[in-house]
């Protein structure tokens, strides 16, 4: 496993948006190009034809930068994500230019947000000026099991995510949304979900949230040991913006849309889900790497990701890994603390993985 080097405090944290059209992205960038929040961002859209960014927002503009009224930056994607964001880098390394706070990269309501996350670990020089913190997906309440039916991609977005923006949820009722809920876990249980409307969510609760930074995912440990919604022992996450209204929702108009019935069965049809294996015994750190290389090597593509914390026979630290497709990233992190039960555990999500397959080759990693 390769090691993943230490968030150091000049790298410039990169948030990947995604999210299907209508969603809410587009009132999420406007919010982050306008609002007056005093930091500086930039924000890589794909086409201002689908994102329609209010041009009374921009001051001044060459071809592909746009210089926002409240000091952000816009630019479009025309060429190389790469070449956006080392030029990004350059304009601020300029004499007396603030540096960028986060950078923001919108992704295409159709596109799959991997290749995308892939470009922070595989281009050095990309690598070494920025850090992934976190694929946000924002999604429809409402129209959520319509998306699944229709759309690979809206179920892939979510498998994939750090966090999720649960949208419009004035437009459902309380028992609709646990079930869309319900239905998003099954596809990730890794990721907390925000409860917004009109994507109100506070900026500095999904940006900045690092979940891509190892020794991250140690410390929010009880996070990603969390059961998922409505299992016993679960959580809120503290950042979740949970909008619960006293009110019937049916007294105002909504009326039960029965798409959601199936949203379980659209969830089914996607053949993704994710997997959880835990282990109370030591694991043999040989046999665990050549079982993970081995594994991400035939199931790369399958494998959307995969996040463990592992408890390593014969070292005192945790070994925390991340996987994106076939990237594997891993390394030590902070010492299991006296007296604490050890354990390892890991979280698979991907499509079509036999699980049986995954929980025989993991036991046969126990030292």
């Amino acid at each position: 496993m390769t090691a993943m080097t230490a968030t150091a405090s000049d790298k410039t944290p990169v948030t990947v948006l995604t999210g299907y059209l209508g969603a809410g992205k587009t009132t999420l960038l406007n919010r982050i190009l306008s609002e007056d929040h005093g930091k500086k961002y930039a924000v890589i859209i794909n086409e201002f034809g689908e994102i329609g960014i209010d041009n009374d927002l921009v001051v001044g503009a060459d071809e592909e930068v746009f210089e926002m009224s409240n000091g952000c930056v816009c630019c479009t994607v025309r060429g190389d994500l790469i070449r956006v964001l080392s030029g990004l880098m350059k304009r601020q390394t300029q004499k007396g230019a603030r540096k960028f706070d986060a950078i923001i990269v919108e992704t295409t309501g159709l596109a799959d947000p991997g290749p995308v996350a892939q470009t922070f670990f595989v281009d050095e020089d990309v690598r070494a000026k920025t850090q992934l913190d976190s694929v946000t997906t924002v999604v429809d309440a409402k129209h959520l099991p319509l998306r699944l039916k229709d759309s690979r991609e809206a179920a892939e977005q979510i498998a994939f995510a750090d966090q999720i923006i649960l949208n419009k949820t004035d437009l459902v009722s309380e028992d609709e949304l646990r079930e869309v809920e319900a239905g998003i876990r099954e596809l990730n249980p890794l990721a907390p979900i925000h409860r917004t409307q009109r994507s109100q969510v506070p900026l500095d609760a999904i940006i900045g949230r690092r979940s891509f930074d190892l020794a991250r995912i140690t410390a929010l440990e009880p996070e990603f040991l969390n059961p998922a919604h409505g299992e016993p022992g679960h959580v809120h996450d503290e950042h979740c913006e949970h909008d619960h209204h006293d009110h019937d929702h049916d007294d105002h108009g909504h009326h039960h849309d029965h798409n959601h019935g199936h949203i379980h069965d659209h969830v089914a049809e996607s053949g993704i889900r994710g997997i959880s294996l835990r282990s109370d015994k030591p694991l043999d750190a040989n046999r665990l790497t050549t079982w993970l290389n081995n594994l991400l090597q035939t199931k790369g593509p399958d494998i959307l990701r995969a996040k463990g914390i592992l408890d390593v026979k014969g070292d005192d630290r945790r070994l925390v890994f991340q996987a994106v497709h076939m990237i594997l990233e891993g390394d030590f992190q902070g010492e299991w603390r006296a007296g604490e039960p050890r354990y390892s555990r890991l979280v698979f999500i991907g499509r079509d993985l036999d699980e049986e397959a995954l929980r025989k080759g993991f036991e046969a990693c126990v030292a």
